[in-house]
C-alpha cells in the first residue's frame, strides 16, 4: 500500500485552514467573498427545484403504488438489477375471477353471459391501467429520478467544491493582510543608530523575510482566485443548465393522455354495467343483444350518430384556412386513440393548423389523404 505521508499532511493542512476559516466567518471574525445576485438566484432556484422534484417523485410513486410492501420489492429488484416480475392489476384479477365463474355457470345463462361481457370489459380496463401505470413510470418518474440521482449529485458535488475553493480563496486573503501588516510593521521598527548595528541588521532581516512572505501569499492568492472563478462558472453553467433538465411538458401530456385513455375505458365498463342492469338478457323483450355492451351509442336514439362516427364526420368536413398552415417535426410516435385522430411517427413532417373553437392543446394535421387531431406537445411547430 502507497502511504505518502507529504500527501496526507498537505490535505490535513488545507482542511485545517478551512475549518478555521469557516469557523472565523461564523463568529463574525474574516471576511466572506460573497457571490453576486444572479449566482444566488440560481442557487436559490436550484435547491427549490430539488425540493418540488422529490416532494413529486415521492408521491408520484405513492399514487401510482399504494401498497409499501410493493414498492419495497420493487426497490429490493431495481437494487439487485433484476427485472420486476410482471403484477397484474386489480382490474384484470377482477376479471379473470368473473370469467372463470362465467365458465362454472355456463354461457348459456343469462348470469354466465353477463359475466362473460362484463368480466372481459373489466379485464380490458384492468390492461388499460397496467398500461397507464407503466407510460406513467416510464415517461415521468424515470426522467425525475434521473434528475435526483445524475444531474443533482452532479450539482451538489461542484457547489460542495466552489464553497471549498472560496474558504481557500478568503483564507489566502486572510493570509496576504496579515503579511501586509507584519512588514509594514517590522519596516517601521528598524532603528538606524550606528550604536545598534545588531538591532538594525535583525530589523531588515526580519522585513526582507516577511516582504518574502507577503509575495508567496500574494502568488497564493492569484492561484486560489483563478481556481475559485473556474470554478464558478463551472458551477454556473451547471444551475443554468437547470432548466433544460426539468421534466419537459411532452411528459405531462404523455400521463394525460393515458389518463384520458383510462378514463374512457371506465366510462365504457360503467355503460356496460348499467347496461346490464337495465337490460339482462333474458328478462326484458325490449332490450338488443345484437349490440355491443360497450358500444355507447346503445344509450342514444335509434337515428343518432354515434360519439366516434360525429367526430369522423366533423374531421372530414373541417377545411384548412386560406392561411394559417404551418409545417410540423413529429418529436416521439403517438398512436391515435379513435377515429378522429391521426397517428404519428417520430422525425416524419404533416401540416397542421388550427379551427375556431378546437382545445389549444390540439391541432388538426394532414399527412397525404389522412387528417386527424394531433396533440400539440408531440410536434415541433417548424416556420
Amino acid at each position: 500500500m502507497d502511504f505518502n505521508v507529504r500527501k496526507l499532511a498537505t490535505d490535513a493542512g488545507i482542511f485545517f485552514s478551512r475549518a478555521v476559516q469557516f469557523t472565523e466567518e461564523k463568529l463574525g471574525q474574516a471576511e466572506k467573498t460573497e457571490l453576486d445576485a444572479h449566482f444566488e438566484n440560481l442557487l436559490s432556484r436550484a435547491d427549490c427545484t430539488k425540493n418540488w422534484t422529490e416532494k413529486i417523485y415521492r408521491q408520484t410513486e405513492v399514487v401510482l403504488q399504494p401498497n409499501p410492501g410493493a414498492r419495497i420489492e420493487e426497490f429490493l429488484y431495481e437494487k439487485l438489477d433484476r427485472k420486476v416480475p410482471p403484477r397484474p392489476t386489480n382490474g384484470e384479477i377482477l376479471g379473470q375471477f368473473m370469467l372463470e365463474a362465467a365458465k362454472e355457470f355456463g354461457s348459456g345463462t343469462p348470469y354466465g353471459s353477463t359475466l362473460i361481457k362484463v368480466g372481459d370489459c373489466q379485464r380490458r380496463l384492468g390492461g388499460a391501467e397496467r398500461e397507464f401505470l407503466q407510460t406513467s413510470s416510464i415517461s415521468f418518474l424515470i426522467p425525475l429520478r434521473n434528475f435526483l440521482e445524475g444531474d443533482w449529485r452532479t450539482i451538489s458535488r461542484e457547489r460542495k467544491l466552489l464553497e471549498n475553493r472560496r474558504l481557500d480563496l478568503d483564507a489566502c486573503k486572510a493570509r496576504v493582510k496579515k503579511a501586509k501588516a507584519a512588514e509594514t510593521k517590522a519596516g517601521a521598527v528598524p532603528d538606524f543608530q550606528e550604536t545598534r548595528p545588531r538591532n538594525y541588521v535583525l530589523s531588515a532581516s526580519a522585513s526582507a523575510l516577511w516582504n518574502e512572505e507577503l509575495d508567496k501569499a500574494e502568488h497564493e492568492l492569484r492561484v486560489a482566485q483563478t481556481e475559485f472563478d473556474r470554478q464558478a462558472e463551472v458551477t454556473r453553467l451547471l444551475l443554468e443548465g437547470i432548466s433544460s433538465t426539468h421534466v419537459s411538458r411532452f411528459y405531462m401530456h404523455a400521463a394525460l393522455t393515458h389518463a384520458t385513455h383510462l378514463s374512457r375505458s371506465v366510462c365504457l365498463a360503467l355503460i356496460s354495467l348499467l347496461s346490464f342492469r337495465r337490460c339482462p338478457d333474458s328478462l326484458d323483450v325490449n332490450c338488443h343483444p345484437a349490440s355491443s355492451p360497450t358500444d355507447p351509442s346503445a344509450f342514444l336514439p335509434l337515428n343518432s350518430p354515434s360519439p366516434l362516427e360525429t367526430d369522423a364526420l366533423q374531421i372530414e368536413e373541417v377545411q384548412p384556412p386560406a392561411s394559417g398552415t404551418r409545417k410540423a417535426k413529429v418529436l416521439y410516435d403517438y398512436d391515435a386513440a379513435d377515429s378522429s385522430e391521426l397517428s404519428l411517427r417520430a422525425d416524419e413532417l404533416i401540416t397542421v393548423y388550427t379551427v375556431p373553437g378546437m382545445d389549444s392543446d390540439w391541432l388538426i394535421g394532414e399527412r397525404g389523404n389522412q387528417k386527424g387531431k394531433v396533440p400539440v406537445t408531440y410536434l415541433e411547430l417548424l416556420s
